[in-house]
């Protein structure tokens, strides 16, 4: 059972007019070197749920996509992607903006194929005006109290970077921030990784290791090789935020996206990107954040 693909073979499933779930947080363990391959296609049409980085900003960017589900998109010390703030404010994209905790229901109601899980959240909130589409339920109990149901997010295909896999599909996420990387698999009818490494199974042997593991391989299609392929965002604990690096791609939001994208992801494989940025030992040296 070998699951190993490249990282092109993954930006290939991808299909116009998918919903397309994006692991990560923000600037952290984004997929980024699936973004950039993503971007080289003919995509569009697609409908992208993130916990939103420069993996939305890069998308609205090249016109991929056609809404929006999210709780943020933000670069952590770039509070407000550019390149998404444009989007937004020429209403080129349709948005279901969220609070962060009921996306993650959302995730969850998927993955539990349930049409929707009650919540508080959301109750007397512009959510809620923002979002007409959202519907309350009431209690059958006593209580007889109201929720918002919140609707599954069910995803055609999700896509996570980590820090080990083998060939399988098992998976570890050695870093401190896991976050919801598991329910975007489960959400998702198709799920892929990406890693900073390919390893033997046996090199998840120690039981305390487990714990680090929370993506089961039966969810993964494939997983593809891209060191350093959450760069520009974090990959704890290998490497940090490339600050000065997402600095300069949210000024290209004012007009040099074109310079931007023809340095970083035109013709561009990994590896040559890699060496673009200041190379492996220079990455490795950027500080990871602190929490």
């Amino acid at each position: 059972m070998d699951k190993q693909l490249s990282i092109a073979d993954i930006a290939a499933q991808v299909e116009s007019g998918m919903t397309l779930g994006i692991g990560g947080w923000g600037a952290r363990r984004k997929p980024m070197a699936f973004i950039r391959e993503l971007l080289k296609t003919d995509v569009k049409d697609l409908t992208v749920v993130s916990y939103g980085g420069p993996d939305v900003g890069m998308l609205a960017a090249t016109g991929k996509i056609k809404k929006l589900i999210f709780g943020f998109v933000s670069m952590d010390l770039v509070p407000l992607e550019g390149h998404f703030r444009v989007a937004r404010q020429a209403g080129e994209i349709e948005v279901m903006e969220i609070d962060e905790g009921m996306f993650q229901l959302g995730l969850k109601a998927a993955a539990a194929r349930l049409p929707f899980l009650p919540t508080r959240v959301g109750l007397a909130s512009d959510v809620m005006t923002t979002n007409p589409e959202l519907k309350t339920i009431r209690s059958p109990y006593d209580d007889g109290e109201e929720f918002v149901a919140m609707p599954a997010l069910n995803l055609d295909m999700a896509v996570c970077h980590v820090n080990q896999a083998d060939r399988q599909g098992n998976s570890r996420i050695s870093g401190p921030d896991p976050f919801f990387d598991e329910w975007f698999c489960r959400a998702a009818s198709k799920a892929y990784l990406t890693c900073e490494e390919v390893v033997d199974t046996q090199a998840f042997n120690d039981p305390l290791i487990a714990l680090q593991m929370p993506i089961e391989r039966n969810l993964i299609q494939g997983v593809a090789l891209a060191s350093y392929g959450a760069h520009p965002t974090s990959c704890g604990p290998l490497y940090g935020i490339d600050v000065s690096h997402l600095q300069g791609y949210n000024a290209a939001a004012k007009g040099s996206w074109e310079d931007y994208f023809a340095e970083y992801v035109d013709q561009v494989d990994l590896d040559s990107y890699t060496a673009a940025v200041g190379g492996g030992e220079a990455i490795q040296a950027l500080p990871l954040p602190v929490f």
